[in-house]
């Protein structure tokens, strides 16, 4: 249907299939497709979309005044499989223009979550969760990476912490990784806070205090997250290295020396702007890495 990271006119996408050419959601009459598109515009009318850390697109439903019901669009989208219609995911380019990201799919029942509309009112939103059909390595690439840089080169600062209403959604749906993955990078100044790697696309906005252990408030402060490398990030994540409160690295001692230089890590190794929250959330995570590495539990 689409190249990857094609560039398309809104206006010649539906002359040619059809569909509405307002709003974010488009269904096709004549053909078998419906068309999703996804702008930074709409966050602030509560339409929050995004991919979540397992990597499903998180897709707001339409309506703009008053609750979302299943109608039109929202229903189209909820019953696309058994009505066998593709869905195509577009992001917003520039004006007139979309980029084409990928073939979604279904992959759990919507759900109800709490939003604004245009006139700021409280209401009932419809968060829809997709799987890609494409693979994950290119969405990484070529879809989280380009909304990333979009974001952060036009519309920084991006530190300001949501409402109460929005708060809501992004711990609901999950999807806080987005707004949450920019604040880090912009609090670690696009660096790796343990290596200095500089490569934002490919570094890993890490909850110090994991998320199915925090609590809704301490999953969206920038304090429990820092910023590192794929592979500081899964040694983090599996409490095989820690940090004091002067950033310097712990490793456990089931990671042999020997596999210190295989795993690129070194007892040097230091983060050197922590916040003192940084060190409150570290405190608890040193707990579990000490439980988890204590001379009882060595096999």
């Amino acid at each position: 249907m689409f190249n990857k990271g094609e560039i398309v006119r809104r206006s010649e996408l539906h002359d040619k299939f059809g569909g509405s050419r307002q709003g974010g959601i488009a269904n096709c009459a004549r053909y078998p497709y419906i068309f999703i598109f996804s702008s930074h515009s709409g966050k602030g009318h509560g339409y929050d979309d995004g991919w979540d850390e397992d990597g499903n697109f998180c897709y707001t439903g339409e309506g703009q005044l008053g609750d979302m019901k299943f109608t039109k669009g929202n229903l189209a989208l909820r019953d696309h499989i058994k009505n066998q219609k593709r869905v195509f995911l577009f992001t917003f380019y520039k004006k007139g223009a979309w980029k084409y990201i990928t073939e979604l799919e279904l992959f759990k029942d919507p759900f109800e979550f709490k939003t604004i509309d245009k006139n700021n009112d409280y209401r009932k939103g419809i968060k829809f969760v997709f799987k890609s059909l494409t693979p994950i390595s290119y969405l990484n690439q070529e879809s989280q990476i380009n909304i990333l840089e979009e974001y952060t080169t036009k519309y920084q600062p991006i530190r300001n912490k949501p409402n109460e209403t929005e708060r809501n959604g992004l711990v609901n749906s999950r999807v806080g990784q987005g707004w949450y993955r920019l604040n880090i990078l912009s609090r670690w100044d696009n660096k790796c806070a343990v290596t200095g790697c500089n490569i934002p696309n490919i570094l890993i906005a890490s909850h110090i205090v994991p998320w199915n252990q925090a609590t809704d408030e301490e999953r969206l402060d920038i304090e429990n997250g820092i910023l590192l490398a794929p592979h500081i990030d899964a040694l983090f994540d599996k409490h095989l290295i820690s940090f004091n409160d002067d950033g310097k690295i712990i490793i456990s001692h089931r990671i042999i020396p020997e596999l210190h230089s295989i795993l690129c890590i070194n007892s040097e190794m230091k983060i050197y702007d922590l916040s003192e929250k940084n060190k409150e959330y570290l405190k608890r995570h040193r707990e579990v890495f000490h439980s988890n590495n204590s001379i009882e539990n060595r096999q």
